[in-house]
């Protein structure tokens, strides 16, 4: 009888602690949640959410093949040409926040209060935050693509100041139709890479190694047992964890004929939009004593198989979606807009109401150094 008591009181105070851990490294943060979801027939769906504390005026864009860019950071800036056509979400368009290019590959910035991108050095290119995202979509098909590429360094981060005042401290997921997954954060200035198909939820703060063993803990004691259930990312983490692994990976016979056209695919992307739905922040609700605990603003899912990516606003009554397969991405064609800023209200598949429009400017990320005149060395962000 002591022994079980014993044994109680020792898992008693293991939650415990693992409690204050979270409680505390989960400082409070901006909210966003990342899932990908890998089923049966070849199946791979990537659902993010978007949490922030006001409307980022976020509007849907078509890029083509053979666009001309830079890294918005002056004359150090690293320059590319798009080599593959994408559909992004902007925000306060001025960066890519999410999307998917034609080859299936899906990018998504989170926010991370430990980012530290370290201060430029040398003569290594710049490339301002807002464009990290878009310059994966751009340059690349596949995960291991991406890895080998960005682990190399080609290029040094500049986090300039949000156009509301809050500091660019973002790290980026990349996923493909084979589901594989990757992770990049910079911490301490150095860049920790998380690859493999492992990999498959990212939330905020603490840092990624950090929420994997969190959620090391919470696996043992199983969610049907006990989930954590505060809106903090490492409470969303370990939710959007269990579901994603408990949701079906192929046909279910209990629910299927509630799904349009049958279809296995359709059920997928129903289950994986319920994951995320799972883990938003209502709109509207805020903390007096953790202002920077934020509403869910839009969904993205993204059908890597088919190149179908879905939009869903927390404030219209309807999911609607762009089918990849009816943009046209052929180099020299326009740059095309949905908007969906201002309460804009769409259903089905949206790609022929795109209408050509300019394209948004990255951020700019000008740094102007303290010991000589060189406006691209150290010093702070304009």
């Amino acid at each position: 009888m002591n022994r079980m008591l014993e044994k109680v009181l020792s898992k008693l105070i293991t939650l415990f602690f693992v409690i204050v851990t979270v409680f505390f490294l989960s400082s409070p943060t901006f909210a966003c949640s990342r899932v990908t979801y890998l089923g049966s027939d070849g199946v791979v769906i990537t659902g993010r959410s978007m949490d922030w504390m006001q409307d980022m005026q976020s509007n849907l864009w078509a890029f083509p093949r053979g666009m001309k860019r830079n890294g918005a950071a002056g004359v150090k800036s690293i320059s590319w040409v798009s080599k593959y056509g994408s559909v992004v979400v902007s925000a306060y368009e001025a960066g890519t926040a999410d999307g998917m290019n034609e080859k299936g590959l899906v990018a998504n910035l989170l926010y991370l209060d430990e980012s530290n991108y370290g201060k430029p050095s040398g003569n290594k290119p710049l490339l301002s935050i807002a464009a990290w995202a878009q310059y994966a979509l751009d340059n690349y098909a596949t995960v291991a693509e991406v890895v080998d590429a960005l682990s190399k360094e080609p290029f040094q981060i500049i986090a300039p100041t949000l156009p509301n005042g809050s500091p660019a401290q973002l790290h980026l997921s990349v996923s493909d139709s084979s589901c594989d997954s990757a992770i990049f954060e910079y911490i301490d200035g150095n860049l920790v890479v998380h690859h493999g198909k492992q990999y498959q939820v990212m939330t905020n703060s603490p840092k990624f190694q950090d929420q994997l063993a969190l959620n090391s803990y919470w696996q043992d004691i199983g969610g049907t047992t006990f989930l954590p259930g505060t809106i903090r990312a490492a409470d969303r983490f370990v939710r959007a964890s269990f579901f994603n692994t408990v949701i079906p990976k192929a046909l279910d016979p209990n629910f299927i004929k509630g799904v349009p056209d049958g279809s296995y695919l359709n059920q997928a992307i129903a289950s994986v939009t319920g994951v995320i739905r799972s883990v938003s922040v209502p709109l509207g609700i805020t903390s007096p004593k953790e202002p920077n605990l934020a509403s869910t603003l839009w969904r993205t899912i993204a059908d890597q198989k088919n190149k179908v990516y879905y939009f869903d606003s927390a404030t219209s009554p309807n999911i609607f979606w762009i089918d990849l397969a009816d943009i046209n991405f052929k180099e020299g064609t326009p740059v095309k807009k949905l908007t969906i800023a201002g309460g804009k209200i769409y259903s089905g598949n949206t790609a022929e109401k795109f209408a050509p429009a300019q394209a948004f400017a990255f951020l700019p990320a000008i740094y102007i150094s303290k010991l000589k005149i060189d406006k691209q060395s150290t010093a702070s962000p304009l």
